[in-house]
């Protein structure tokens, strides 16, 4: 989104919000109408919080198993959106933010971010190809820029070429 378009929605989006309100206070009466905002802010708390706390254990199962939780943080992020868009008093945030609640609407937000960013490691290349976390089988998978090779023959054979033996391994003595 462009920066410049930040300033067009705070000036739109509470004139849109006013008319509606005005438009609505005229046909169902002003109670009604503040206690459709109250009713609104309510039911997207509970949904905020079943949503949310599913999106958490989603969260969690990914990481338990080794998978990245990608999704599961996206939609995270959309449901927090969704939250303030519900507490934001108005018909039409609180249309956008129930929007964010159904899944699908989450889906394709999900996708059209997902196409356009890509995770890079700080330790280099693509964090879609790499894997530093031992497999269930007990099998690391390492690079060759991870480890040193190391001459068994050499005279002092218990030393590193790049100095003293590491001892903060969980590989050593194994």
């Amino acid at each position: 989104m462009p920066i410049a378009f930040i300033p067009f929605l705070l000036l739109v989006v509470p004139i849109l919000e006013i008319s509606v309100f005005i438009l609505l206070g005229q046909q169902i009466g002003l109670w009604a109408t503040l206690g459709c905002i109250l009713f609104t802010a309510i039911v997207g708390t509970f949904l905020l919080r079943w949503q949310g706390l599913a999106t958490l254990n989603r969260l969690r199962s990914d990481m338990a198993d080794g998978r990245v939780p990608a999704r599961a943080i996206g939609d995270g992020a959309l449901l927090i959106v969704a939250g303030i868009l519900l507490l934001t008093p108005g018909f039409v945030t609180d249309a956008i933010g129930f929007s964010l609640f159904l899944p699908p609407v989450r889906a394709a937000i999900f996708i059209f971010f997902a196409a356009r960013v890509q995770v890079v490691s700080p330790f280099g290349g693509d964090m879609a190809h790499q894997s530093h976390r031992p497999s269930r089988d007990g099998v690391v998978d390492l690079d060759e820029s991870e480890f040193s090779h190391r001459d068994p023959a050499a005279s002092d054979a218990t030393e590193e070429p790049d100095g003293p033996p590491r001892t903060d391994t969980p590989w050593r003595g194994h």
